[in-house]
C-alpha cells in the first residue's frame, strides 16, 4: 500500500478514536451536567471532588516514599573534592642514632577528588522498607476506597433530597392551583349571596400559606444545589441540572435484610487489619535491630601534593580502595528493648481497636437496619394514605358542590392530602437514606455504582 494511501485509510478512523481521545481530554472546567442522572454526579464526584483528588494524591505521594526507602538497595554513589593549603606546615623530631632530626612533612597545598560507590548487603532498615512496601500501598488504596465510599453515599443523599424538593414543589404547585379555583368559586358564591364572606376569607388564607411554603422550597432548593456542586467539586457558575425518575427510584427502596454481616467487607476494618500488620513488621524490625549492618564500597581517588598552587594539578597519584564494612551493635542502654516493648503494645492497642471497630460496626448495622425496616413500614403507610386521602378529598368536593359539605370541611381534607403526599415524600428520602446507610453499615457500596 501506498504512503498516500496509508494516510487517507488513517484518517478514515480517526472519527473512531477521536470520541476517546476528547473524553480523556475532559476536565472540570469544560464538563458541564446537564439533566445529569445519579450515576453521573457520582462519576463526577468521583473524578472532581477535592477530597478523592487528594486521596489520589495522598496515593501518589505514599509511591515516591516506598520508592524513596527501597532506594538504599541500589549502589549509593558519591564524589567528595578538598583543598587544603597549610599555613603551617608540621614539624616532626626524627631520631637516629640518637642524632635528633627536625622534619618537615607534607606539603603547602593539597587536594584530594574520591569518587565511592557503597552497597548494602545486610540492613534491618531496608529489609523493614521492603516488608512493608506492599502494605503501606494497600493502605493508601483503603484510605481513597473510604473517601469514595462515603463520597457516593453523601452524593447520593444530596440527591435524593433534591428530588424530594422538586417534587414538593409539583405537590404545592398542585395544591395552588385547587387553592386558586377554590378561592375563585368561593367568591363567585360570596358575590351571589350563596355563602358568607368566611368561606372566601378562609381560601385566600390557605392560597397565601400555600405559596409561602412554595416561595420557602425555592430558596431552599437553591441552597441544595449549591451544597450538592460544592460536594462534587463543581464549579458554582457553570450551568447545572438533574434528571429525575421518581418512578425508579421508588422501585430501588427495597433491599434484602437478611444479608449477613461480615466485617472483612467494611473498610475501616481493613485499614485497622492493614495497620496491625504494618505494626506487626515494625515489631520484626526492632528485633531485627540487633542483626549487624553489612555493606561495600569500592572508591577511586586522585591526589595532588604541591608546595606551588600553580603546579598543583600537575601531577596526580591516584589511589583505590576496596573493602566491606560490618557494624555490630554491641549496647545501646535499653533503647532496643523499650522500642520492642512499645511497638508489642502497639500492636495490643490495635487488637482492642479491632475488637472496639466490631462493636461499633455492629451497633451501626443494626441501627441501621433498625432505621430502614421502621422507615419502610412509614412509607408504606404514607403511600396508602395518600390514596385515601385523595379519595376523601373528591368524595367531599363533590359533596361541597352539591352543597352537602362546608367549605371548612373541604379545606380539612385538602390540608389531609397535602399533609399526606408530603408526608410520603418525606418517607420515601428516609427509606431511601436509610438503605444506603444499611449498605455502607453491611460495606457493599461499590464504587462503580
Amino acid at each position: 500500500m501506498k504512503t498516500h494511501k496509508l494516510f487517507f485509510v488513517l484518517l478514515g478512523f480517526l472519527p473512531v478514536f477521536l470520541p476517546g481521545f476528547v473524553f480523556a481530554q475532559t476536565n472540570p472546567e469544560t464538563e458541564v451536567l446537564k439533566n445529569a442522572t445519579l450515576a453521573q454526579v457520582i462519576d463526577y464526584a468521583l473524578r472532581y471532588k477535592p477530597e478523592v483528588k487528594q486521596a489520589l494524591l495522598d496515593e501518589e505521594i505514599g509511591e515516591r516514599d516506598i520508592k524513596s526507602a527501597l532506594s538504599g538497595w541500589f549502589p549509593q554513589i558519591n564524589a567528595d573534592a578538598n583543598f587544603n593549603h597549610n599555613l603551617k606546615q608540621q614539624v616532626n623530631a626524627l631520631t637516629t642514632n640518637g642524632e635528633t632530626n627536625y622534619i618537615v612533612f607534607g606539603t603547602k597545598n593539597t587536594s584530594s577528588m574520591i569518587l565511592q560507590a557503597d552497597q548494602q548487603f545486610l540492613n534491618a532498615g531496608l529489609i523493614q522498607a521492603s516488608k512493608t512496601a506492599k502494605y503501606y500501598r494497600a493502605q493508601y488504596k483503603q484510605t481513597t476506597e473510604s473517601k469514595k465510599i462515603t463520597t457516593i453515599v453523601d452524593v447520593s443523599k444530596a440527591f435524593f433530597d433534591i428530588l424530594t424538593s422538586q417534587e414538593q414543589l409539583l405537590i404545592i404547585s398542585e395544591n395552588i392551583a385547587r387553592l386558586e379555583k377554590q378561592q375563585k368559586d368561593a367568591k363567585a358564591q360570596y358575590e351571589a349571596g350563596l355563602v358568607d364572606k368566611t368561606d372566601y376569607q378562609r381560601a385566600q388564607i390557605s392560597l397565601s400559606n400555600s405559596k409561602a411554603d412554595k416561595k420557602r422550597t425555592d430558596e431552599l432548593l437553591k441552597y441544595k444545589y449549591a451544597y450538592i456542586k460544592g460536594l462534587i467539586g463543581y464549579n458554582s457558575e457553570k450551568d447545572f441540572s438533574l434528571s429525575f425518575n421518581a418512578q425508579t427510584m421508588e422501585q430501588e427502596v427495597l433491599m434484602d435484610t437478611t444479608q449477613m454481616l461480615n466485617y472483612q467487607n467494611r473498610i475501616e476494618y481493613r485499614l485497622l487489619e492493614t495497620q496491625r500488620q504494618l505494626q506487626g513488621i515494625n515489631t520484626s524490625f526492632n528485633k531485627a535491630a540487633y542483626l549487624p549492618k553489612l555493606s561495600g564500597f569500592v572508591n577511586y581517588s586522585w591526589n595532588y601534593l604541591n608546595n606551588d598552587f600553580n603546579n598543583l594539578y600537575n601531577q596526580s597519584y591516584p589511589g583505590s580502595i576496596v573493602g566491606l564494612k560490618l557494624n555490630i551493635p554491641i549496647f545501646q542502654g535499653t533503647k532496643r528493648t523499650q522500642e520492642i516493648r512499645k511497638s508489642q503494645l502497639l500492636e495490643k492497642r490495635i487488637d482492642l481497636d479491632l475488637e472496639n471497630t466490631k462493636n461499633l460496626i455492629n451497633t451501626q448495622y443494626e441501627r441501621a437496619l433498625a432505621t430502614y425496616k421502621s422507615n419502610l413500614n412509614d412509607w408504606k403507610t404514607a403511600n396508602a394514605n395518600v390514596g385515601i386521602s385523595k379519595q376523601v378529598y373528591q368524595t367531599i368536593k363533590l359533596q361541597y358542590d352539591e352543597g352537602i359539605k362546608t367549605y371548612l370541611d373541604l379545606m380539612t381534607s385538602e390540608t389531609d392530602l397535602r399533609t399526606a403526599q408530603l408526608n410520603y415524600l418525606n418517607s420515601l428520602y428516609s427509606l431511601l437514606s436509610s438503605k444506603l446507610d444499611v449498605k455502607q453499615a453491611l460495606g457493599t457500596i461499590t464504587l462503580t455504582q
